[in-house]
């Protein structure tokens, strides 16, 4: 990354710049990338939505129902993927971002990476706090968590684009979690709550029912040492 890019840049540039490299990245360490790349900036926020992206080898093992196998394959793979996302982001904007999530779908062969930065990242962003039946959905996501594992302490939700909602929750590990996570069981305690928390947003029908539109992708991710998790839900257009 020699490159070096002017900050007058618009969000579109943005946009295109970071869909362009995560695109090239994916396909230097997976060997076929995404087909699609789609980027939202809004806020301190960054998604990354990938779409058609499976190689043959992990279409043969989903197949095969090797599900755990693909995620733990990509798991070392994104190891080496998102220090060069972060460190071309950090070159694109002259911010260094604080986090970065990933998750994938792999029935839908979609896959999502979200990127948090510690202040705002553009000022003309499209990103809406205030968006439609919020109070709603948060509430519905406080009900599900609290199945799951315990509602979180705090939880921010905006809406990226007109098909993409970000929620982030802090405060959501219950001391059985925090023990698993000291005696070094991550991985496993992920794919199991990976399991567990998509499968009740899939089948619960009070998301779809406040939106008023299908919900088409779900992507939840954690950072143990934050205490902290993103879930990002992608739907149909609105109507």
């Amino acid at each position: 990354m020699d490159e070096s890019y002017p900050m007058n840049q618009t969000i579109h540039q943005f946009q295109q710049l970071i869909a362009s490299y995560t695109g090239k990245l994916l396909r230097e360490h997976f060997g076929k990338g995404p087909e699609s790349v789609l980027v939202s900036i809004g806020g301190e926020y960054i998604t990354i939505y990938l779409r058609n992206f499976l190689t043959p080898s992990e279409r043969i093992l989903l197949q095969q129902d090797h599900v755990i196998i693909i995620n733990q394959m990509r798991d070392k793979l994104m190891q080496m993927v998102n220090p060069e996302v972060l460190g071309f982001i950090q070159q694109l904007t002259g911010i260094i971002p604080s986090e970065i999530y990933y998750d994938w779908a792999l029935q839908n062969q979609s896959g999502m990476i979200t990127i948090l930065c510690p202040e705002r990242l553009v000022d003309d962003s499209e990103i809406r706090e205030d968006y439609s039946d919020k109070e709603k959905l948060e509430q519905e996501l406080r009900l599900i968590s609290e199945q799951a594992q315990k509602a979180p302490d705090r939880l921010y939700s905006c809406e990226m684009n007109n098909r993409t909602l970000l929620f982030v929750r802090e405060g959501i590990l219950v001391p059985i979690e925090k023990e698993f996570i000291r005696l070094g069981h991550k991985e496993l305690l992920k794919e199991v709550k990976r399991n567990l928390e998509k499968n009740s947003l899939y089948n619960n029908a009070g998301f779809e029912q406040i939106l008023n539109r299908p919900i088409l992708d779900i992507f939840v991710d954690w950072n143990y040492e934050l205490d902290k998790s993103i879930i990002v839900l992608i739907t149909s257009s609105k109507s």
